[in-house]
């Protein structure tokens, strides 16, 4: 222990990870920042070997898809890791965003630590949509070009920003291509962004469940045995999902090769772009439809922002109103795969409102 005091290097890590003192009283739901960091590692690592066999042209990409699922040394273990990863990587980020609005995580002096989560979270979702369109099937594809087109929402400027995005006047060759440069490079990205957002929890350190200053105690071995219990679990239902149905989260037409003459019955994306996707089709004016979908994600943003009340987030009253925002997010998710028509268009609106409505509760009590 002397040694890693002493060393420059290791010093860090010992401040980090071994004495960095947290809340005696946290549970295992502060365990998804950890978990977080272990799926990041496993994308990078499993995302790496992918890319060492994969094709990003429109003539052969399905097929090295196919190559690496058939043909490469334990390719499909290495393609379900890391597709099941992504969802995996959604599903401890909703958690962990919901405990930090679930204890009010967003409140100063954690300001900077908030923001860079959020932005965090936002380029993992441009990096998610980014590998989505790679294996080039058909909802790939089609995908891309419904959600490159709502940019020409944009006044003026759209137009052009989408052909730019495409690399032509369609989503082709050099728009995957471009795709695929991105959703390399962003995860690199995205490793940095958590270095930040770790050197932001060391300086202000971690909410616990009462809000109030109480006993600390090091982070290994006491959070560190906490950490594994959680590893585990994760290790077990990804495992679950990736050796008996690893199918069960994507999209069936997604088997099928990209065809532009072809468009599907229905178009929808990946399961945690779902209440996202309800919120833009919940609103029949396009331009307004892509502002409520942006503002959906850039409000989280604001909460540092606008509240001061250290207590608030924590009375009864906010409590149970996280958990009718919790009901709504699920219905929305629910919503965003069902088909564009009455009465899910209607029930969608007020799911719509409801949602924004919990933000500006919050910043009008905070």
């Amino acid at each position: 222990m002397k040694f890693l005091k002493r060393n420059p290097i290791l010093s860090l890590v010992n401040d980090f990870f071994i004495d960095s003192p947290l809340p005696a009283n946290i549970t295992y739901f502060w365990n998804a920042g950890s978990l977080l960091g272990v799926v990041l590692v496993l994308q990078i690592l499993t995302g790496v070997t992918l890319a060492m066999h994969y094709t990003p042209n429109t003539l052969y990409a399905f097929a090295s898809v196919e190559h690496i699922m058939r043909d490469v040394n334990y390719g499909w273990l290495l393609r379900y890791l890391h597709a099941n990863g992504a969802s995996f990587f959604f599903i401890v980020v909703y958690i962990h965003i919901g405990r930090g609005l679930y204890f009010a995580s967003y409140r100063p002096p954690r300001l900077i630590l908030w923001t860079v989560g959020v932005v965090i979270y936002i380029v993992m979702m441009a990096t998610a949509f980014l590998g989505y369109v790679l294996p080039w099937g058909q909802m790939s594809f089609w995908g891309a070009t419904v959600i490159t087109n709502l940019l020409s929402a944009i006044p003026w400027l759209g137009q052009d920003i989408v052909y730019f995005l495409w690399g032509g006047f369609s989503v082709d060759n050099a728009t995957l291509n471009r795709f695929f440069s991105l959703h390399y490079l962003l995860p690199f990205v995205l490793a940095a962004l958590v270095a930040v957002h770790i050197l932001g929890l060391h300086q202000y350190g971690s909410t616990n469940p009462l809000g109030v200053r109480g006993d600390y105690l090091r982070f290994h071995p006491y959070f560190t045995s906490k950490d594994l219990v959680g590893f585990v679990w994760l290790f077990i239902l990804l495992a679950i999902l990736v050796f008996f149905m690893p199918n069960y989260l994507g999209h069936p037409d997604n088997y099928i090769p990209a065809n532009p003459l072809v468009t599907p019955h229905h178009i929808v994306p990946e399961w945690y772009f779902l209440p996202f996707y309800a919120i833009l089709r919940a609103i029949p004016n396009k331009v307004l439809g892509v502002i409520a979908m942006f503002s959906s994600l850039l409000i989280l943003l604001t909460l540092p922002w606008f509240t001061r009340l250290r207590l608030a987030g924590n009375t009864p009253l906010m409590k149970s109103l996280f958990w009718f925002f919790v009901a709504n997010f699920f219905l929305l998710m629910w919503l965003g795969g069902q088909p564009i028509h009455s009465p899910y268009i209607q029930i969608g609106q007020i799911c719509t409102v409801l949602y924004f409505s919990y933000f500006v509760i919050i910043l009008i009590m905070g």
